[in-house]
């Protein structure tokens, strides 16, 4: 029995040490452990399973990924042979994704060497690429297509149109750096041509394209050595954007010889599409990007809820010169008092006692930041370029509210917003204003994939009676002696800013004639009528 056991015994350690040495004999792990360190980026790991690695064996590897744009690497063990003495051969596939989702795979070789009894990868440039040698490097290089054009409504290429305005949508191309690179990701680099204002930059993909590849080995010199591969590019896309040069002409045409800078937005009121956006001077896109009190324009929403609340365009309604509201006086143009009127008249004269008084009286804070609302304050909005929300801050009592009521205080909108105001009185229904498509919008980059508002549908009666209150504006009321072509409907403005008994003001003129709605700003013009009307009859006698 005893000596049995120690047979078996023997036998065990025997069976042990065969094993032992038969993995001690196989790399296979080496092998694999090396892979796993090379596909997550761990230079360190690779350089202990590595005989004689490289000096800089993290740049090298660092270089390769970035000459070639490498956004995902997989390494996989294909065959490990047995060893002859210390040495040993094995192979890998490498299946690396390039810039576009291109995936060029290949077999590369995995020599070994047994040193103190430890399998190591045996270092050359070749364990890299079986054809790369000493001094050489591969990359990828880039064949940009010919980039796509910016499109206006009717197909023509925006970009050669010379209008400032026009141009400041466009945007522009330019080498971008490597913040830039970073943040457009593969297949972009240093020093690629991209663009980096406008639409240019919020479609540069689009209108880019994607790059043909060829994976090379390149010498020190970066002559090419030998093509491993090659992958076709695709050519970019056209921007087909809403605006009509037509209706653009005319608008920069209104601005051509005003004196203040000053911005205008047409859009087609039925479906929010912006037709025209003109500023001067350029520089700045105030028509999107302004921030500005909008004044007496925004008794347009105001006059909207107090008719869903019961005030015909017909009920008596006071207009006196002054009133107190809160302990503050608030008062008309002029210190005009037009006594006791219908609210028609009310909103033609554009009385600031009048809806100050009505807005605390008759309405209530949250029913006017509810209609305001509706008219698309504290909306985002996603057009395909970046352009502010109107806002329409809680107010803290009635004096605020007041204010607010006739746009002052802390009502702030944009050109842009108060266009779409404009379009929503004419049709009775608020439109999130775009510049192109409204899914390409979502594409946008500054959108992150969100679509514009949806469609917000004014209370029952609104629309019929700003139809009624805004036609009397031109006709009879603030704006009567303009000269507007038939058919016009708007609403003046004038806004105060600044400080003191007598701040400066912004000139506003917002209105719509059949499906085209607009709104005019100039900054520190005075009145709207004298300043904002004017423009905004001859931007409406040229685009007819």
């Amino acid at each position: 029995m005893l000596v049995a056991a120690l047979v078996a015994a023997a036998a065990l350690v025997a069976g042990v040490a065969a094993w032992v040495l038969r993995a001690d004999d196989d790399p296979r792990d080496t092998a694999e452990r090396f892979l796993a360190a090379w596909e997550r980026g761990d230079a360190d790991t690779m350089r202990t399973l590595t005989a004689d690695p490289p000096a800089d064996l993290r740049q090298r590897l660092t270089r390769m990924r970035d000459d070639l744009g490498v956004v995902r690497q997989r390494y996989r063990v294909t065959a490990v042979g047995d060893p002859d003495g210390d040495k040993a051969d094995g192979s890998y596939r490498a299946e690396l994704t390039l810039a576009g989702g291109r995936v060029w795979a290949y077999t590369g070789t995995l020599p070994f060497t047994r040193r103190d009894g430890t399998w190591l990868v045996d270092w050359s440039p070749r364990v890299v690429h079986p054809t790369l040698r000493e001094g050489q490097r591969l990359r990828a290089a880039r064949t940009w297509p010919d980039r796509a054009v910016v499109q206006a409504a009717d197909g023509s290429d925006l970009d050669g149109v010379q209008s400032g305005s026009v141009q400041q949508l466009v945007g522009s191309v330019g080498k971008i750096d490597a913040k830039t690179a970073r943040e457009l990701g593969a297949p972009y680099r240093e020093g690629d041509l991209a663009g980096v204002e406008g639409l240019q930059r919020q479609y540069e993909r689009r209108l880019a394209g994607t790059p043909a590849l060829a994976v090379q080995i390149v010498d020190a010199d970066d002559r090419v050595v030998r093509t491993l591969h090659r992958f076709g590019g695709t050519a970019g896309t056209p921007l087909r954007t809403t605006v009509d040069p037509k209706v653009q002409r005319a608008a920069s045409q209104a601005l051509a010889d005003v004196g203040k800078p000053a911005s205008l937005v047409a859009l087609r009121a039925s479906t929010g599409e912006i037709l025209a956006v003109a500023n001067k001077p350029g520089g700045y896109n105030r028509a999107l990007m302004g921030r500005y009190p909008p004044g007496s324009t925004f008794k347009v929403v105001t006059a909207a809820a107090l008719v869903a609340d019961g005030v015909d365009v017909t009920s008596r309604v006071g207009c006196p010169a002054t009133t107190d509201v809160g302990g503050r006086t608030f008062k008309n143009y002029k210190n005009e008092d037009f006594g006791t009127v219908a609210f028609r008249e009310a909103f033609a004269h554009s009385c600031n006692t009048t809806f100050a008084r009505l807005a605390v009286d008759r309405l209530g804070r949250q029913r006017l930041a509810r209609v305001a609302e509706q008219f698309g304050f504290n909306a985002p909005i996603i057009g395909g370029l970046p352009a502010v929300r109107a806002s329409y801050p809680p107010v803290k009592d009635d004096t605020a509210f007041a204010a607010a009521s006739f746009g002052q205080g802390e009502v702030l909108t944009s050109p842009l917003n108060m266009a779409s105001v404009a379009a929503a009185a004419a049709t009775g229904t608020w439109r999130s204003p775009r510049l192109v498509d409204a899914a390409l919008a979502a594409q946008a980059l500054d959108a992150g994939g969100r679509t514009p508002e949806p469609p917000r549908k004014l209370e029952p009666g609104v629309r019929s009676a700003l139809r009624t209150l805004m036609p009397a504006v031109v006709s009879e009321g603030t704006a009567a002696e303009v000269g507007f072509p038939a058919g016009t409907a708007g609403k003046t403005g004038t806004a105060e800013y600044g400080s003191g008994d007598d701040p400066p003001t912004h000139a506003w003129f917002i209105g719509y004639r059949g499906d085209l709605a607009f709104a005019v700003v100039v900054e520190g013009g005075g009145t709207g009528a004298g300043a904002a009307a004017p423009i905004a009859a001859e931007f409406l006698r040229a685009a007819a």
